[in-house]
């Protein structure tokens, strides 16, 4: 133990040379004043006693250090980073502190002590000096470390798995890879001919120039160029070193093409620079990240598979727009298609979210996407189905298009009144759209998180997630969270190129766009919208109905789109005599010119339809349960005891009857 100068302490320090000092010295675990890690020998220790430790190595830290990682500015030793909270995270292991740092206010690049020093050795290919740090093989540590460290701890130097690869024991505080850590400095890259490609920290978020995709770190080791102001990922150097490359979707092999320009990619159709993958064969040029595009995928968005194809004949589609962005997708270069419909979608939206879709690996594997239609009994010259046996009814149904005589009948699958071709029961009052029974069994759609798939279900009252309506209208389900979306909005958030009764232009949806409905005049994220004009409509208002009844009109009352009566003693609803607003939609009788709130209309019950029966009312009665709604007597409900003065579900065969809203 000898004495020293004191780095700035008030006190003298005595160097503790050995461990067995350092625990003899000390009367409870320390931290280092600088770095604020536990203490260990060799380090410095107030000879008054007072607490103050310091390792030698952050003792001896210099001032200001020339680091080969940032070679334009020296970087300042500062006993506080210079913000005002004095927080700053580290450009090396990203981890948050208040300590010393060594900064560089040009390029606003923050290091811990330990990181700037440990990296300083590895750039100088100085890795004797990290001797004394054991070296983990991976099969070793992964079968005798713990599970939790596998996935959480990530390489600083290339943010992979720590355990992946050998690395250095993470008792040293740097987690790195041993081929991290031995990186050449500086490299001659095929890829930028220009200037040698210089290991530099990464700063701030970039877009890598060979695999075109960004930085999503922040931190770690990157080589770039600072004259050209370009930078690329560690492992896309070295990967795109490989002269060839074989991808199982593609019947020939991509050979690298090292030349610095732009060109289109003909996987995906955007734009690449520097290294490109070409197939001389079928003359395509593509992304590196493109050589291994999924052949077949299937998506939330879309209920068939979907194919990736090079080049698609402009003729075999009448839509060009993809389905998920709605902008045109060009058929010279690459896109998903669906060979059973007309949709396509760009590659980069396809891909764009990786919860959004799986890769399909067998082609000849038999498609989840089963319709409903369980047989077909008889077919028209048209080729429809004109008897069917369905999966959500016992009888077979028949098609028909005679809509007049059935103008107060809805469909039982979706709750709107039926239109156009329809299928109905010939035993008993059961309804089905066209468009309802050739419904799959089991779908994906891309606003459901969970990944499991839903399931086509009827006979239950259920609270819609996605408009919050009560219903008893076919839904599908989760087989995970137990949700129910109703198929209304199913159909209404199912996206794609549409014609819009009342309106002269194609109608797109976009999910993620904001603003007022013209129907309702509420503000809402995603609205189907015209390109041509100012038409923004909510999936609720979608979906309404274009004629309706209500007791208060004898006659069959019409969704109107404007008013144009100028006389504002007119703008009020029949129902329930409010002030309306002309400007949005609203259910006028031209016979008795009596006009009404849309919701005033269709009430707050509009996709449950009375009268239906629930045959497994599960874990709520041993009978079948009816829809009711009490207007003239209230019996108690048989859960909670209170009267049930509007919706119940009610046996008919015994006393038994509950509030909808009462659980099981």
């Amino acid at each position: 133990m000898e004495e020293s100068n004191n780095y700035g302490h008030q006190h003298p320090l005595l160097l503790i040379v050995n461990q067995d000092q350092l625990i003899h010295n000390q009367s409870d675990v320390t931290d280092c004043s600088r770095c604020g890690e536990k203490v260990s020998a060799p380090c410095f220790c107030c000879a008054e006693n007072c607490g103050f430790y310091l390792h030698k190595v952050c003792a001896e830290a210099p001032l200001e250090l020339n680091h080969p990682f940032h070679p334009h500015h020296p970087l300042l030793l500062m006993q506080n980073a210079p913000y005002s909270d004095g927080v700053y995270a580290c450009n090396f292991c990203d981890k948050k502190d208040d300590k010393f740092v060594y900064h560089c206010s040009c390029c606003e690049l923050d290091l811990h002590i330990k990181c700037a020093l440990f990296t300083f050795n590895v750039a100088e290919n100085n890795l004797k000096e990290l001797e004394h740090v054991a070296l983990q093989h991976p099969l070793i540590s992964t079968e005798n470390g713990d599970e939790k460290f596998k996935d959480a701890a990530k390489c600083f130097g290339c943010w992979e798995p720590l355990a992946k690869y050998t690395h250095f024991s993470p008792d040293c505080g740097s987690n790195l890879h041993e081929k991290c850590a031995k990186l050449p400095f500086k490299l001659n890259h095929g890829c930028h001919r220009n200037h040698p490609l210089v290991l530099q920290f990464s700063i701030q978020q970039f877009s890598c120039k060979i695999c075109e995709e960004p930085d999503e770190n922040f931190t770690g080791f990157v080589y770039g160029c600072s004259p050209c102001k370009l930078a690329v990922h560690i492992e896309c150097v070295s990967a795109s070193l490989d002269l060839g490359v074989e991808d199982k979707n593609h019947e020939h092999h991509f050979t690298l093409f090292p030349r610095g320009s732009s060109f289109i990619c003909d996987a995906c159709g955007e734009e690449g620079s520097y290294a490109s993958y070409i197939c001389c064969t079928c003359n395509t040029m593509v992304h590196k990240k493109c050589t291994s595009v999924p052949r077949i995928i299937k998506s939330k968005w879309h209920d068939h598979r979907l194919f990736h194809k090079y080049f698609l004949r402009i003729e075999d589609f009448r839509v060009l727009n993809c389905i998920m962005c709605n902008d045109e997708v060009s058929t010279d270069h690459g896109n998903y298609y669906c060979s059973k419909c007309d949709v396509i979608f760009h590659v980069k939206c396809a891909l764009k979210d990786k919860d959004s879709y799986e890769i399909v690996e067998n082609e000849d594997e038999e498609s989840a996407d089963v319709s409903s239609i369980t047989k077909v009994l008889g077919w028209n010259d048209a080729g429809e189905a004109t008897v069917l046996e369905h999966i959500m009814h016992i009888h077979h149904l028949t098609l028909s298009d005679r809509v007049s005589e059935y103008v107060n009948k809805c469909c039982d699958g979706c709750l709107l009144p039926i239109s156009n071709s329809f299928y109905y029961c010939t035993q008993c009052d059961f309804f089905l759209h066209k468009v309802c029974v050739e419904l799959p069994k089991v779908k994906h759609v891309w606003y459901h998180h969970c990944q499991s798939q839903l399931v086509l279900t009827s006979n239950e009252v259920f609270w819609c997630e996605a408009c919050g309506f009560l219903s008893n209208a076919f839904s599908y389900k989760c087989e995970d969270c137990k949700v129910r979306i109703c198929l209304p909005c199913i159909i209404a958030l199912t996206p794609g190129s549409r014609k819009y009764r009342g309106h002269k232009h194609s109608i797109f949806f976009y999910h993620k766009n904001k603003g007022g409905c013209v129907a309702c005049g509420r503000d809402f994220n995603g609205l189907w919208c015209c390109k041509e004009c100012n038409f923004s409509l909510d999936h609720k208002c979608y979906s309404l109905p274009i004629t309706s009844h209500h007791k208060s009109d004898e006659h069959l009352l019409s969704l109107t789109y404007h008013d144009d009566n100028s006389y504002s003693e007119s703008h009020f609803c029949d129902i329930c005599e409010e002030r309306r607003d002309p400007n949005f939609w609203f259910y006028h009788c031209a016979i008795c010119d009596t006009s009404a709130h849309v919701n005033c209309v269709l009430g707050k019950y509009r996709y449950l339809k009375l009268g239906s029966i629930i045959e497994e009312p599960k874990g709520m009665h041993e009978h079948p349960l009816t829809v009711v709604k009490k207007i003239y007597y209230y019996p108690n409900c048989s859960n909670c005891g209170k009267p049930c003065l509007d919706l119940a579900l009610e046996c008919t065969g015994c006393n038994f009857i509950v509030h909808v809203r009462c659980p099981p």
